[in-house]
């Protein structure tokens, strides 16, 4: 009758190949992909520094790591600002539901970009909660302007805000937010509008120098489950306007290339 091998001997063995099973579990889990995904910022910054104006970029991967194109340089927030008046706007609000009047002056500074709506929810707000929101938010670069539009900003400044947009507005007011910044009108949805990963859900804002290609910026963050991204895009001295849409959407599109796998 042929000797057993003893029991312990086996038992390396079967714990190597169990070890072996989980590792290839866990680099064919649900995170590997996420984890695995880079943005395509040499890509974007070729695309970037062959179009005429000046472009600048920050993006903030799932892993919160920031890369980008001359980051920190700063330009006129134009209505990308309108973000920071939002958020202003809801912390004031904190403890508070929105009345009707809030509701006709925050829906349409986001949704269609009313100047008016903004100048009145500046005026409401003031510049001292603004510049606190701006500490609060960690920004290096923010400075305030009296007529709002020309307060300046970063791409990094503004990456890191939308990153962590929602640890600013205060929980009540949150879902408020993200409607209005997912619910942006048709005819402002260029750019980063044209290339979001299907999947992904896009809350974002655009500014831009009243069609005139003086400035021509972007602000988004992308979530999808526990996962998210965010990005500033900023042009200066396009040649016009149609022509920075179009570097906008050049830009997104090669930084998020591969999100949506």
């Amino acid at each position: 009758m042929p000797r057993r091998r003893p029991f312990l001997i086996l038992l390396p063995a079967s714990l190597a190949c169990l070890i072996s099973a989980v590792g290839t579990g866990l680099a064919k889990g649900p995170h590997a992909n996420s984890l695995a995904w880079r943005p395509h910022i040499a890509e974007a910054r070729r695309y970037a520094n062959h179009r005429a104006g000046d472009v600048a970029f920050a993006v903030i991967d799932e892993r919160g790591r920031i890369g980008g194109l001359h980051m920190a340089s700063t330009a006129p927030a134009a209505s990308v600002f309108k973000v920071m008046l939002l958020v202003s706007y809801l912390r004031k609000r904190h403890g508070d539901g929105l009345s009707d009047r809030d509701r006709a002056l925050l829906a349409p500074m986001i949704r269609r970009s009313d100047n008016v709506a903004a100048t009145e929810v500046r005026d409401v707000v003031g510049r001292r909660r603004i510049e606190r929101l701006a500490r609060v938010a960690g920004m290096r670069d923010f400075r305030y302007h009296a007529v709002w539009g020309l307060s300046r900003t970063s791409p990094r400044d503004q990456a890191r805000f939308m990153y962590r947009l929602g640890s600013y507005i205060p929980k009540e007011h949150r879902s408020y937010a993200r409607y209005l910044l997912s619910h942006i009108v048709r005819a402002q949805r260029w750019g980063i509008g044209r290339v979001a990963p299907r999947g992904w859900r896009l809350f974002f804002k655009g500014g831009w120098g009243s069609g005139t290609g003086l400035v021509d910026h972007q602000v988004a963050l992308l979530t999808r489950r526990h996962r998210r991204v965010a990005l500033a895009v900023f042009t200066q001295l396009d040649p016009n306007h149609s022509y920075g849409k179009r570097t906008l959407r050049g830009v997104a599109g090669r930084l998020l290339r591969g999100l949506g796998r």
